[in-house]
């Protein structure tokens, strides 16, 4: 094995695979990074049995093989080094790295012992906007479970049709949904799917590494290819693939009111500051914040009390339709809803202190965060 490639490329690569590499005393070889030269092409790979990674780096060949090395070990070097050509060589059982005046052999391990990571065939893929799925990632993976007990909200359910993508996260106290549009309808397939939040966390911090260097607008679109218990995201050379979650996702389109008493608008960012303002003055462990919705006065007065901290009072004027309405809410589950709601205004629908609390994006109708009131 004999590869050049320049050091920001090399550098770049081993950011995007070696963060799910992790030392295991029952399987050494998953905290490596498996180095494969051939058909002209230097790709980089690890794996946590879960979750694998690939990514394809334009480089010099002069000759082919393989070799794996300690992840953290051969990134960290790379990163120090100058950006210059890199030179990679395997000699006497040691990865031999050339770049500038430095000079350095790593200890590995033969790539014999290392993890085949599955392939899923290349056709019929979903195609949605890098950007856009970024973003719908971090507005839903908040609210997932962490429940052992019921892994099928453990992770994220994706709705997959012909024109659309619907990623649903809940923990059973609120949920929230976002609707993308494919960019291209190659698959008309309808799939339903859970993908393990981790999964989604590493897609988002994947795209996140190209925001310095490459743009997401540049890389454009991420191609989803699915098999029976398989999903690959691929896109600018990487192609990571993980397991799905086995189950059935709830039904959780029943929930969702259909009709409402009580609709609010009101600014985002001014709700934001009051619900923290009132967070302050919450019964710890309760994080109780209440909201009464007064459609003549058009307000919403949003009151907490502790007998450790005292108590708030905040009063925000709302365009307000409907019924004189109230409701208890965590303000915990509050915040995260408005913090991932990219409008300028939100909309509140509600029906009653027993029913869910509805909120949306004035400006869209592809975002709703519902959440379970905190009943008296």
């Amino acid at each position: 094995m004999k590869i050049s490639c320049t050091q920001e490329n090399l550098n770049q690569g081993l950011m995007v695979v070696s963060h799910i590499a992790y030392k295991n005393s029952n399987l050494p070889i998953l905290s490596n990074i498996l180095i494969k030269v051939e058909d002209k092409l230097l790709t980089l790979a690890t794996t946590n049995l879960e979750i694998g990674v690939t990514i394809q780096i334009r480089s010099k060949v002069e000759k082919e093989g393989e070799y794996s090395v300690d992840a953290k070990l051969f990134s960290d070097y790379v990163s120090y080094l100058p950006k210059e050509r890199v030179d990679l060589e395997l000699e006497d059982d040691s990865l031999k790295i050339i770049c500038e005046k430095q000079k350095t052999k790593i200890k590995g391990q033969s790539s014999i012992e290392f993890p085949l990571i599955p392939k899923i065939e290349k056709t019929n893929p979903y195609i949605v906007s890098a950007k856009d799925f970024k973003q719908a990632i971090s507005e839903v993976v908040f609210a997932v479970a962490n429940s052992e007990a019921r892994p099928e909200i453990s992770g994220v359910f994706m709705g997959l049709d012909s024109n659309n993508i619907i990623l649903t996260a809940t923990d059973s106290y609120r949920l929230a949904e976002k609707k993308i549009k494919l960019t291209d309808n190659k698959n008309t397939n309808e799939r339903k799917i859970i993908v393990p939040v981790k999964t989604l966390n590493e897609v988002s911090r994947i795209l996140g590494i190209f925001k310095d260097n490459i743009s997401l607008e540049a890389i454009e679109n991420i191609e989803i290819y699915l098999s029976d218990n398989q999903i690959m995201f691929s896109y600018n050379g990487i192609d990571l693939v993980s397991r799905l979650i086995e189950g059935q996702y709830p039904d959780y389109t029943q929930i969702i009111p259909s009709e409402y008493k009580t609709l609010a608008s009101l600014n985002t960012k001014d709700l934001i500051k009051v619900v923290k303002t009132s967070s302050l003055f919450t019964k710890n462990g309760i994080n109780d914040v209440k909201l009464d919705l007064n459609t003549k006065e058009k307000e919403i007065t949003i009151t907490s009390s502790s007998s450790q901290t005292g108590e708030n009072i905040s009063k925000l004027e709302s365009n307000i339709t409907g019924d004189d309405n109230n409701m208890i809410l965590n303000f915990k589950y509050l915040l995260d809803g408005l913090q991932n709601i990219s409008s300028n205004n939100v909309i509140l629908e509600i029906n009653n202190n027993n029913s869910p609390c509805v909120l949306k994006p004035e400006e869209s109708d592809n975002y709703i965060y519902i959440i379970m009131p905190i009943k008296q």
